[in-house]
């Protein structure tokens, strides 16, 4: 990235960059009707030697469909499975957390669209004999914490809308080796503890089980991006219009609207910082104009992809498991290793098309 394009970036997300929001209801699925690529193998952290999967881990990875089921363990060994190969065949659920959930119901519709079949959007015996016909791996595999994994730096846990604390701080770096960890595995955190109860994951040499999230990367250029304001999803397309990617996502909401029609990428900015001007935002209470520093809990999270539409953007979040569960103030907000997989391959000029409307208020 050269310097001019850098700054260009900075200079987008310091002008403004909708990054906060307040709950608000969920929206409904719709339907959409693509082509997609094939999914990339995936890629699967190795297991430390000698060490072998924890009972829960094998009852995840051989977790299948049973309508007769009652047991809420089960049900969830079965959604954990169902997330992750989703997530690896680049239709993300969002947050891997084995629940139900619309980020989940959305993600599956779209994978069953792309392969002609019914979107119900249910977990079903279909839907996981699809899903493991073109991915045999684990869900989970095992981890040992390494002392780069436990030595930070570590930020403080601020409250999210206190941008005076926020600006003081060297980087809006991880608040601790579990969110760090969670997020590396695309993982909630309080399912990381439940998988592994009484693990210490601040100890160097600790071994955890995880989600085997693959490489945030995609296979092929990103030409085009819609952004389904009604339903709270990105997709991603190369130039042949072929799908590459969905994504669950926060998007406007009805009393700060994103952008109607089409406009494209300008630039991408990993690492963003974040300015808070008060001349310019209708949110938040500082009176003075405040600069943050980057890092994944920066507003903007860690990555800014810049739109041609002035001073609106994709981009991450500290706040992984509100996406499309909360409004935003008009930008579009991704997990921050979604919103790294798409900035990884999309292309400068690439066109950006919002559709629908918001459906959630702010």
């Amino acid at each position: 990235m050269t310097g001019q394009v850098s700054r260009l970036a900075l200079l987008a997300v310091l002008a403004l960059a909708a990054c906060d929001g307040r709950p608000s209801s969920k929206s409904e699925p719709g339907k959409t009707v693509q082509k997609t690529a094939p999914a990339p193998p995936p890629t699967v952290p190795a297991p430390p030697a000698a060490t072998p999967a924890s009972p829960l881990a094998q009852a995840v990875n051989t977790a299948r469909f049973d309508p007769a089921a009652t047991d809420p363990d089960s049900r969830r060994n079965l959604l954990i499975r169902v997330q992750a190969l989703l997530d690896r065949a680049h239709v993300s659920p969002g947050v891997i957390d084995g629940r139900d959930g619309t980020n989940l119901r959305l993600a599956i519709q779209a994978y069953q669209t792309a392969r002609g079949q019914a979107a119900d959007g249910e977990v079903s015996q279909a839907l996981v004999e699809t899903l493991t016909a073109g991915d045999a791996g684990p869900a989970l595999v095992a981890y040992r914490i390494t002392p780069q994994d436990v030595a930070g730096p570590f930020s403080p846990p601020l409250p999210k809308d206190d941008y005076e604390a926020m600006a003081a701080l060297p980087a809006m770096d991880y608040t601790s080796p579990l969110e760090m960890l969670a997020e590396r595995f695309h993982m909630d955190e309080a399912l990381l503890q439940a998988l592994n109860p009484g693990a210490d994951f601040g100890a160097a040499g600790t071994t955890i089980m995880v989600v085997a999230a693959g490489a945030d990367t995609l296979d092929r250029k990103v030409q085009r991006i819609e952004i389904d304001k009604s339903l709270g999803q990105v997709r991603a397309f190369d130039a042949e219009g072929v799908q590459l990617a969905v994504y669950p996502a926060t998007v406007g909401s009805t009393e700060r609207p994103a952008p109607t029609g089409e406009w494209a990428v300008r630039t991408l900015a990993p690492r963003p910082s974040y300015t808070y001007d008060p001349s310019r935002l209708t949110f938040g209470k500082p009176k003075a104009k405040l600069t943050i520093k980057p890092g994944p809990n920066n507003p903007v999270g860690s990555t800014w992809i810049d739109l041609t539409k002035d001073t609106y953007g994709i981009h991450g979040t500290p706040d992984p498991k509100l996406v499309n569960k909360r409004a935003s103030h008009g930008c579009v907000r991704l997990t921050n290793w979604d919103a790294a997989e798409l900035g990884s391959a999309v292309t400068k000029g690439a066109k950006v098309v919002f559709l629908g409307t918001e459906a959630r208020g702010g």
